[in-house]
């Protein structure tokens, strides 16, 4: 199967190419204009939005506003930290009331550090937007901006327990020391800790330390959205644990083999922005312009899949088998078994195989411009034979470059600590963040094998599945990371240093530190804040001491990073043909006939892993490619679904060996087909707070050590149906212009989406100008009415480069505390967000779709529009 997205419709001022243009449909109702959709064009909000809100309607906004208040000001402020922090780019001693304030710190996502501007009004943190210091960081994603929303959290937890009874600090730090002295003894025998993945050098140091202390006791790390595909396909391919890292600015063409690189909620603004340079039209000669060229390859349809050229819908195990393809056709060994399966004869269609000679031709042409890029949920085939398609096109050091990654897996690692718990081996463990209760492999049960550790200590942000099961004994509450000191690595290796922008909101004997002063009370470290054991840490990586160090860590404070710290890329060896083979072979016995059913596991780019459930701000914002809030679904081809019988909303058992799970079905045109899809980090409960519970399918329940990133499944129709809220019809007009003249033709074309291909841009730069023509426009204020005026404001999107992904939505919001108002209040068409991304399909057929385009929708803020005198936040 395959689904194409060029970008490039033309859209010439003949009459050939005008009536070949293809229509713009936001879903098939649209698409097939039923009676439904002509309902809803004929009103401007949903069934029953004119009813005015019931009492439990405005006590269920309350409950979903908690944090916003909060946000707001209407919780109480606390004093600033005692420790000096320093304001970004500005050396103020004190502060003024009413003026914010701007500090550079940082916001760890899925192990990374995004360096951040956090904006601090009269001492409350308010806003985060990416360092412009760092290139790669002046931007951000919907859960950077969100992060500051989690700060105010009523569901926070707020209270240490012990055994699920109050308890207090003091006597967690004395149960603390008697536990370093026991275990001192026996060199940390029967001791391990659990953290979140980090590359944070404190928390290096602090590892270093622990381990000197208790060598016998083990330290392991898991991050869910952490595969252990890439450290397996680096050994292959490399002899070591090489993980690749693409430069997307210096590619002309890219292969992307099922790497949503744009959507991923840790590094996908540093690659947007990368492939942003390729895309911008700049030059004021149009026959210099140029633009990079991308194909994707992927089974769901993703932020990176929308965005690109060309466009591959393949079920996740298929994937390896196109690598093979490519790799075949340009002379790499290592795949032969892949490529000879009968699975890949069959794999493209006529227009599939057009495309697929498109591609290989322009790798070959751009030799080393280009590059292959294998996500982290595909088979280790796929990685390691996109590192020797590089290798063959001479990519390494121009467009890809390596850096040593970890030996163990953080699935590895999980399972290793999960046999030594059900051994009986482990008497005390330290569990530093992370929810593995809920999202470890299921066929770890790691929350079973938890009841059979003695001790168990959680230290979480929230009370979740973990803390709250019965096998804990402590539960400490943990600090944001707008309240303690820490540090990280970014995604190009550069050290940025996390400083406070205020105490933590809880009371101090309730918790409120973080993972590195925890470990200091466990190892009896002379050092208990976090504030002297990060700069203890930094003094270890300067080398400087006294008034050098204290002005080389201002500096760092001020800049938010620490300079020269990036990562220096790897010198690797030849690829090794043999041990690709041995992958390729491998993954040739998993590849399944075309009816072969399975779901493929995604993290999307709202809650990640499940971690940021809670935050109003992203569960209420639409999916990008679906436009669901509130929920995930399980996503099918359109096709895919009318041979199940299924319609959207119909409750299906999946089921993979001996689990199962339900969720609900949702059409998607562009999917895969004869294969699902479906986000991880759903399905919570009521411990996971007000927003979480409730909202969508918990997947976790089918995913294993050994298909982190898919599974083989079989569906079945259980007879329940389930209510989705999205918004992809919403918003709605009759944009399509009728009887526009244009060289004599009667047409009618979309008034909103206007997209040319690079050769007609040069040919005519002002190609929209011609398209959807408006007539006459009207005006409710009077054209002189600003005249005078010494500044207006306006903006502009470059439409080459905006990918869709909604960051700017969430950020609008988190800039004006726009408030959520719940799933059932979306369904009526009352979201308040005041910027809309549109998200079309192209083409004439709901099950192949041609492509995507995006089209955002902004609140005019053009001081001319009418409703300026009466918005409500004086915007």
């Amino acid at each position: 199967m395959h689904q194409s997205r060029t970008g490039c419709d033309t859209k010439n001022h003949d009459a050939e190419t005008i009536l070949a243009r293809p229509d713009y449909w936001r879903s098939a109702d649209d698409l097939e204009k039923t009676p439904e959709f002509r309902e809803l064009m004929s009103r401007e909000f949903g069934p029953n939005a004119q009813e005015l809100a019931s009492g439990e309607d405005r006590r269920t906004f309350i409950k979903l506003m908690g944090a916003g208040f909060a946000l707001a000001g209407l919780a109480a402020c606390r004093r600033w930290p005692d420790t000096k922090i320093v304001p970004f780019a500005q050396g103020q001693a004190g502060r003024s009331a009413g003026v914010p304030v701007h500090y550079a710190t940082c916001v760890e996502v899925g192990g990374i550090s995004w360096p951040v501007l956090a904006k601090s009004y009269d001492g409350r943190p308010i806003k985060l937007d990416g360092n412009p210091s760092l290139p790669f960081a002046s931007g951000s994603n919907a859960v950077i901006q969100s992060r500051v929303l989690e700060l105010y959290d009523p569901d926070r937890s707020r209270s240490l327990t012990k055994q699920g009874n109050p308890s207090t600090w003091t006597d967690f730090a004395s149960w603390c020391g008697a536990a370093a002295s026991r275990f001192k003894a026996s060199g940390g025998a029967g001791l391990a800790v659990l953290v979140d993945e980090s590359m944070s050098p404190t928390l290096d140091d602090m590892k270093s330390r622990f381990l000197a202390l208790y060598p016998k006791a083990r330290w392991a790390s898991w991050n869910p959205m952490a595969a252990d595909s890439a450290i397996a396909a680096g050994v292959a391919a490399f002899g070591s644990p090489f993980i690749a890292m693409p430069s997307l600015d210096a590619a002309k063409v890219m292969l992307v083999l099922d790497a949503d690189l744009f959507g991923c909620p840790a590094t996908g603004v540093a690659h947007a922005r990368a492939w942003a340079k390729g895309r911008r039209i700049e030059e004021s000669d149009p026959s210099k312009q140029t633009q990079s060229r991308m194909y994707v390859a992927e089974p769901s349809v993703t932020v990176t899949g929308m965005s690109a050229d060309e466009r591959f819908a393949l079920r996740r195990s298929d994937i390896p088998v196109l690598a093979a393809l490519v790799a075949k056709e340009l002379g790499v060994a290592g795949g032969e078994a892949l490529a000879s399966t009968s699975r890949a004869a069959e794999l493209l269609d006529a227009h599939g195989k057009e495309i697929f000679a498109q591609l290989v031709a322009d790798l070959k042409s751009a030799g080393g411009s280009a590059v292959v890029v294998a996500g982290p949920m595909q088979d280790p085939a796929t990685i390691a034979l996109a590192a020797a398609i590089n290798e063959k096109l001479g990519s390494v050091g121009t467009t890809v470059s390596y850096f040593a990654g970890p030996s163990v897996g953080c699935a590895a690692q999980l399972a290793q600590l999960a046999g030594d718990m059900s051994a009986g081996s482990i008497e005390t463990l330290v569990m530093l963040g992370g929810n593995p209760s809920y999202d470890a492999p299921a066929d770890l049960d790691f929350a079973g094998r938890l009841s059979k550790v003695k001790e168990v200590v959680h230290l979480s942000f929230y009370a979740n599945e973990t803390s709250s099961g019965s096998a804990c004994t402590w539960h400490v509450p943990a600090a944001h990371s707008l309240e303690s000191w820490g540090d990280g690595r970014a995604i190009d290796g550069s050290i940025v240093v996390q400083q406070p922008l205020i105490l933590p909101i809880i009371d101090s004997e309730q918790g409120g530190r973080n993972a590195l002063e925890v470990l200091a009370l466990l190892t009896g470290d002379e050092q208990t804040s976090s504030y002297e054991i990060v700069r203890r840490a930094h003094m270890k990586v300067s080398g400087l001491s006294g008034t050098a160090f204290e002005s080389w860590w201002r500096e760092n404070l001020d800049r938010g990073y620490v300079e020269g710290t990036a990562m220096k890329a790897s010198a690797v060896p030849a690829v090794n043909s043999t041990a690709i083979a041995s992958l390729a072979s491998a993954a040739a016995g998993l590849v399944g006939g075309k009816d072969a059913m399975e779901v493929a596991f995604l993290f999307d780019g709202k809650v990640a892993d499940g971690r940021f459930a809670n935050l109003g701000w992203l569960q209420e914002l639409p999916d990008p490619a679906t436009k669901i809030t509130w929920d995930n679904a399980l996503l099918m081809a359109p096709a895919t679904m009318r041979a199940a019988g299924l319609a959207n909303g119909d409750v299906v058992k999946v089921t993979a060996g001996g689990a199962s799970m339900e969720a609900a079905a949702w059409a998607l045109p562009g999917h895969a087909e004869h294969c699902a899809s479906i986000a991880l980090g759903y399905g919570r409960g009521e411990v996971a707070g007000r927003i979480a519970a409730g909202a969508g399918f918990n997947a976790y329940a089918l995913r294993t050590v050994a298909g982190l990133g898919m599974a083989k499944v079989t569906v079945a129709k259980t007879g329940g149906t389930y209510s989705f809220a999205h918004t992809q019809d919403h918003g709605a007009a009759d944009a399509l212009i009728a009887n526009v003249p244009t060289d004599g033709i009667q047409e009618r074309l979309p008034a909103l989406v206007r997209e040319s291909s690079l050769e007609n841009y040069k040919a005519h730069p002002d190609f929209a100008r011609h398209v959807g023509h408006v007539a006459h426009r009207l005006s409710m204020w009077e054209e002189s009415n600003l005249d005078g005026a010494r500044y207006r404001w306006a903006m502009t999107i470059d439409l080459s480069a905006c990918t869709g992904c909604s960051a700017c939505v969430v950020a609008c919001q988190a800039e004006n505390n726009v408030p959520i108002v719940g799933k059932a209040m979306v369904a009526r068409g009352r979201e308040m967000h005041w910027i809309r991304i549109d998200r079309y399909f192209k083409g004439s057929s709901v099950d192949t779709p041609s492509g995507f385009a995006v089209q955002p929708m902004t609140c005019l803020h053009c001081e001319n529009a009418p409703c300026e005198q009466v918005c409500p936040v004086a915007a």
